[in-house]
């Protein structure tokens, strides 16, 4: 782990906390989630959660950013509702994120403690899929 940490994008914790009080109402949606683009927009997100599975708010704010023309993320912020504050992305959500895209900064951590860390942190010694896609030519 190289503990790379980077400064706080507060305007995004911020976003994805007001998602997580204003839109998160029952037990489908518990999480909310900011990015930010390469150029600078927020995109935001919720859980879709249930029984047989569901994608989480991470997962979701990338195929919200697609959905908007955005394909390169700089930073990413999960937020849980009933102020619990700033949520690190689970095992399958930070393999995604890693090779979607391996540049990433991930806040993590909580209170006085929260921090921007590269993907690759959250992950070491990770499978990295592109590593072992065949060559196409």
């Amino acid at each position: 782990m190289t503990s790379q940490t980077k400064p706080v994008d507060h305007e995004l914790v911020e976003a994805a906390a007001h998602v997580a009080r204003t839109r998160c109402r029952g037990d489908n949606h518990t999480m909310a989630a900011a990015a930010r683009a390469r150029d600078g927009r927020i995109v935001t997100a919720v859980n879709a959660y249930h029984f047989t599975g569901g994608p989480c708010a991470e997962l979701v704010v990338v195929g919200a950013a697609a959905a908007q023309g955005v394909y390169e993320l700089e930073t990413i912020v999960a937020v849980g509702d009933r102020e619990r504050g700033v949520v690190p992305p689970c095992g399958r959500c930070r393999q995604v994120l890693l090779d979607y895209f391996p540049g990433l900064k991930v806040i993590v951590g909580d209170g006085d403690r929260v921090r921007a860390v590269p993907v690759t942190d959250l992950l070491p010694e990770t499978y990295v899929w592109a590593d072992h896609q065949l060559d196409a030519g």
